[in-house]
């Protein structure tokens, strides 16, 4: 198995997967790994986060942007965890990994899925301040970030 694509509530541990990236063996000369994090808001005041998703559907548009990666670089494992539920300021959201014979590969990779994941997986967020809870729209620059990789 050279894809591993998880949608989960629990917390993740980036190193393990790292290593299971790394069990991809001697021809993998690079790894690149993207953890990202529930930030604070600008002005501050973010109390949590929900993450909401629809199962089945999610992972096959994680599975189809992970088919678009390997059609462009040559890629030993990929990984993408992305967490659902209520999470925290500081808590992981989302991991991204990838293996590759190059670094460049693996940078450019591991870039062209977080990109794409922002853009096309079926995630909504929902943020809990003082003020209340509103549904977050999708920011115009993770749309811009996705259209650098038009073919």
């Amino acid at each position: 198995m050279n894809d591993l694509i998880r949608v989960q509530t629990a917390d993740f541990n980036p190193g393990e997967f790292h290593d299971w990236l790394k069990e991809a063996g001697a021809e993998a000369g690079a790894i690149v790994t993207f953890t990202g994090i529930v930030r604070e808001l600008a002005g501050g005041g973010l109390e949590g986060m929900y993450l909401e998703h629809y199962p089945g559907m999610t992972e096959r548009a994680l599975k189809a942007i992970v088919c678009q990666a390997r059609e462009r670089w040559t890629l030993e494992r990929v990984m993408i965890c992305h967490r659902v539920g209520w999470l925290q300021p500081n808590d992981n959201i989302v991991f991204v990994g990838v293996s590759s014979p190059h670094r460049a590969e693996a940078f450019e990779s591991a870039a062209f899925l977080m990109d794409y994941l922002k853009r096309d997986a079926p995630f909504w967020k929902k943020e809990r301040t003082r003020a209340g809870e509103h549904w977050v729209e999708q920011k115009a620059s993770d749309q811009a970030a996705a259209e650098r990789w038009k073919l």
